[in-house]
């Protein structure tokens, strides 16, 4: 399967998210530390971000560092923070020949300043590229996303800003991370494990779920065009009949 099988453009997601996951058994069933199998889903990304570029998705979003993450030994954490920033400084020619826009978001402020700043550093050399946008959910929760929307929306209801009664759905999603980005259509898990691990809990309401038990050092792009035609096969009907779809 190839890019030119898609002939009907308008019908892909325009959103992807992957929970890139698998990194560390990958690593053990090769006898190596769990570092390297996230040395090897570096590869897995590129592809992802190429596939899309190709067939013209305008957001891919990526879960690259969990909140819960944190918890790992310290040793891993280090790497995978080094790992990080090498990486989004050795991808720089992939993002300008694929037109890539990197972003990130997440409790980015937890992030070692190192990070931050080869992140803020990549960010700000790709802010004009008008391709797809690559998003980085780093140090991140569902869970504390809704919290800050939570908070920002009681800030602006006691500056005035905002009226209680005027706190509806489009005002929650302006105030996620993803504000002003379509949700998510479809949703890839890698590895076989079928639950989204406090991920996008309020953008992924709609999404088509896909889990592969492929491990996410393993994901290429043939894996990523199943997914894409599996989505395809879906009926997404949004609480109406599929009669009432296919009158529309």
């Amino acid at each position: 399967m190839t890019a030119a099988d898609f002939t009907d453009r308008q019908k892909l997601p325009r959103h992807i998210a992957i929970i890139m996951d698998g990194n560390g058994r990958w690593a053990r069933a090769h006898g190596m530390k769990r570092i390297f199998g996230h040395r090897e889903g570096v590869r897995a990304v590129r592809e992802c971000a190429e596939v899309c570029a190709e067939l013209h998705i305008p957001y891919l979003t990526l879960y690259a560092f969990s909140a819960e993450n944190w918890s790992r030994p310290r040793e891993e954490v280090n790497a995978l923070m080094r790992l990080l920033v090498d990486t989004v400084t050795a991808e720089m020619d992939t993002f300008k020949r694929n037109n890539i826009r990197l972003n990130a978001f997440g409790a980015l402020d937890e992030l070692p300043v190192f990070c931050r700043k080869g992140l803020s550093n990549a960010m700000k050399e790709t802010i004009h590229h008008t391709g797809l946008t690559l998003n980085l959910a780093l140090s991140y929760s569902a869970r504390n996303e809704l919290v800050h929307v939570v908070r920002t929306l009681a800030e602006r209801v006691q500056t005035g800003v905002l009226k209680t009664e005027e706190i509806d759905a489009e005002q929650i999603a302006a105030s996620t991370y993803t504000a002003g980005m379509p949700d998510p259509e479809l949703m890839i898990r890698t590895s076989g494990e079928k639950r989204i691990s406090n991920f996008l809990l309020w953008q992924l309401a709609y999404a088509e779920l896909y889990f592969t038990p492929v491990l996410w050092p393993d994901f290429n792009k043939e894996h990523l065009y199943q997914a894409i035609s599996d989505y395809l096969t879906r009926e997404r009907r949004f609480g109406k009949t599929g009669e009432q779809i296919q009158k529309i």
